[in-house]
């Protein structure tokens, strides 16, 4: 037991806890923004965030806050709370749950700051348009609304012109909303932070081409939440050097995620966030390592549209070109790259009931990559927060299934 217990306490990422730390600083940074006279904007996780940080103004994301209700076990609650206020057990969990904790400070932190702004971009989908116009009423402040087209076979240079123009009229409602006018130096210097801790980001996730793998698809759910809440800091970038430096160090002394790593699996869609140990722990006991998934990957896969020295110009085609604004054959391409680049064995797939971009061409992509890979796909049909639509026993049986047909293959 003791020996058990010492393979698993050398697995645990030293810099989660400095992870925790940042994260608690933030929200307390958050929570006490009226105190300090700091600004407060909600904004979409696709969104362009490097104005809001040029800006001194306190991005918050209800996505992650969603992810923190899933991974609290308290989305049934504020889901039903939503649904009880009119709205449709079809809508997004992320959105039913931010909708329904907004009146009663619900959620594992008691609610997220009062926003003083709102900032949504459709880059991710269609549904955080209505979201955000319910939070606008609610909260009686200004909303902001960057319409990004769909990018399925490219950008034009009509495209580009449209969206940079929103980008100038973004800035503009920022300087309204501040009554301070825009730093354009101020901006060179997050929009360099920002590419910065998006190239650490995927050397981090690059570290999972190594066997063992250091670290998994279940780790980087966790690492995310820097690349997504403070992009374009330097306290992003410091972490990122450090938990990097860990991975390579994992490498040289040939630590693994998983215990006894045989199988090398890709994730594809969100986590379900209140099923994420037993996932863990399920996956693992039968040697399977999830060393790469698409969701993580989507936070530094634009990064090659935009320029460092020119990152106003660029960035239009960078929020546009994001992996659920591209079409279904561009995102099979990149889920075939990632399984070469991650040698993987299978694929597996979270059809995820709240999120239709991500789960709606995801049959199509398992058929394309089965033409061309030949590699296995196992379907997880469940929701990101909403635990009612999701069956144990069903989601069991069918890895059991899906690891015997790996074994089969090996």
């Amino acid at each position: 037991m003791a020996e058990k217990d010492e393979g698993k306490e050398r697995r645990k990422i030293k810099a989660a806890a400095k992870m925790k730390e940042i994260m608690t600083s933030y929200y307390i940074d958050a929570k006490t923004a009226g105190q300090t006279g700091k600004k407060v904007a909600w904004i979409t996780s696709g969104g362009p965030v490097e104005p809001l940080i040029a800006m001194d103004i306190i991005p918050v994301y209800p996505e992650n806050h969603g992810a923190m209700i899933g991974a609290s076990k308290m989305g049934v609650d504020l889901c039903r709370k939503a649904e009880e206020m009119g709205y449709s057990s079809d809508l997004c969990s992320y959105a039913r749950s931010d909708i329904g904790c907004a009146p009663v400070n619900g959620g594992p932190i008691g609610g997220l700051p009062k926003p003083d702004m709102l900032v949504c971009c459709n880059n991710i989908c269609g549904t955080v348009l209505k979201w955000y116009e319910v939070q606008a009423r609610y909260f009686n402040i200004p909303l902001f609304i960057l319409d990004t087209p769909f990018t399925h076979v490219g950008f034009s240079a009509e495209a580009k012109k449209y969206v940079k123009r929103q980008i100038l009229e973004y800035i503009e409602f920022l300087e309204n909303a501040t009554a301070k006018k825009f730093n354009y130096d101020r901006m060179r210097e997050v929009g360099k932070l920002s590419l910065e801790g998006q190239r650490l980001w995927q050397a981090v996730l690059d570290t999972a081409v190594n066997r063992p793998s250091p670290l998994s698809a279940f780790d980087a759910f966790f690492h995310l939440a820097l690349i997504v809440t403070l992009r374009g800091t330097r306290q992003t970038v410091d972490y990122y050097k450090i938990l990097l430096e860990e991975m390579q160090e994992r490498v040289a002394q040939q630590i693994g995620a998983v215990a006894d790593e045989q199988y090398r699996l890709l994730w594809d869609n969100l986590p379900i966030w209140y099923r994420m140990k037993w996932l863990s722990e399920k996956f693992a006991s039968a040697g399977a390592c999830l060393v790469a998934d698409t969701y993580t990957t989507a936070w530094c896969g634009s990064m090659k549209y935009i320029k460092e020295d020119d990152f106003i110009d660029t960035m239009a085609e960078g929020y546009s070109r994001i992996y659920l604004n591209i079409g279904v054959d561009q995102m099979a391409e990149q889920v075939i790259a990632m399984a070469e680049k991650y040698n993987v064995d299978g694929i597996v797939m979270h059809s995820n009931r709240s999120c239709k971009p991500y789960s709606f061409g995801q049959y199509d992509i398992q058929r394309i990559v089965g033409e061309k890979m030949g590699i296995p796909t196992l379907m997880i049909e469940a929701d990101m927060v909403d635990e009612r639509n999701f069956s144990e026993s069903q989601v069991e049986t069918r890895i059991e299934a899906f690891i015997e047909v790996l074994q089969g293959k090996k």
